[in-house]
């Protein structure tokens, strides 16, 4: 573990576990979680062989809480800087989310050879909020409502999150880990409301047609099609079109939050592709 000081001053966190001449996979997580929302990923490809780096995005878990610069372009600035430094080659880069757009806008501008292949998961590209260009898009209304429950009460509204539709605890019949609604908590709580707020807007606003169209990797698209968080047809199904060497694959009933409470399905479905 460490931190990197990135130009504006920032502090960014950083995990590193692993043979360092291995090759690396490189994590990026959801709003308004962190590194450690990754822990049942990078424990398996740890125990794979594989070097594992996760960080914790500005204004989100062990790094410093900006209040500026929370926007797509200096999170990715943020991980080229953390790239550079570790001086990564060959990886493959994982996001989730929020991060599956970070992951994809990096993957598409990053220096040749600093990338393999790429895996988004659950993802919010090409674009989340509707408009007149995307009509399937989410309502405008619902992230002013994620805006002002934030403001209102962050701890409820994060705990509200983590019970219902981010894991699909909300469904009938599901099975609940309390554990895991804590867990999330705790990472959202440790993170700043001044970043968390404005990224509302990085990861529904953000257009990654563009990006997506630009990554000339082998990437895989993993999408539950329970997801009540980020709609598989506005995301998943959308992205694959744009990728020029794109694989989808669906997970019939799977919620958001699939890589943790179906990471025993996940894990080794994404090393298979590493692996290919």
């Amino acid at each position: 573990m460490g931190t990197i000081k990135v130009a504006d001053g920032t502090e960014i966190f950083f995990k590193d576990w692993g043979p360092k001449g291995a090759q690396p996979i490189v994590f990026h997580h959801g709003w308004p979680l962190s590194a450690d929302d990754w822990d049942a990923q990078m424990l398996y490809f740890l125990a794979q062989g594989y070097r594992v780096i996760a960080h914790d995005r500005r204004g989100h878990g062990r790094s410093t809480q900006t209040d500026t610069g929370n926007d797509m372009d200096t999170y990715v600035a943020d991980v080229i800087a953390l790239t550079d430094h570790l001086d990564l080659r060959n990886a493959v880069h994982i996001g989730h989310s929020t991060g599956g757009g970070e992951a994809a806008r990096y993957v598409a501008r990053a220096k040749p050879g600093r990338v393999a292949k790429a895996i988004l998961v659950g993802a919010v590209p090409p674009i989340m909020v509707q408009s007149a260009n995307n009509p399937g898009g989410t309502p405008m209304s619902v992230f002013d409502g994620f805006r002002t429950a934030l403001a209102a009460n962050r701890a409820q509204f994060y705990l509200d999150v983590a019970s219902g539709p981010f894991y699909g605890f909300n469904r009938p019949g599901a099975k609940i880990y309390p554990g895991t609604i804590q867990n999330w908590w705790r990472q959202g709580m440790i993170g700043g409301a001044k970043a968390h707020y404005d990224c509302i807007k990085a990861f529904s606003e953000t257009d990654f047609t563009k990006d997506l169209q630009a990554i000339d990797v082998p990437t895989l698209v993993l999408h539950g099609d329970d997801d009540q968080v980020v709609p598989i047809a506005d995301s998943a199904q959308l992205a694959i079109k744009l990728l020029r060497k794109g694989q989808l694959k669906v997970y019939p009933g799977f919620p958001h939050g699939m890589l943790t409470v179906h990471a025993d399905v996940l894990n080794p479905d994404m090393l298979a592709f590493i692996k290919a």
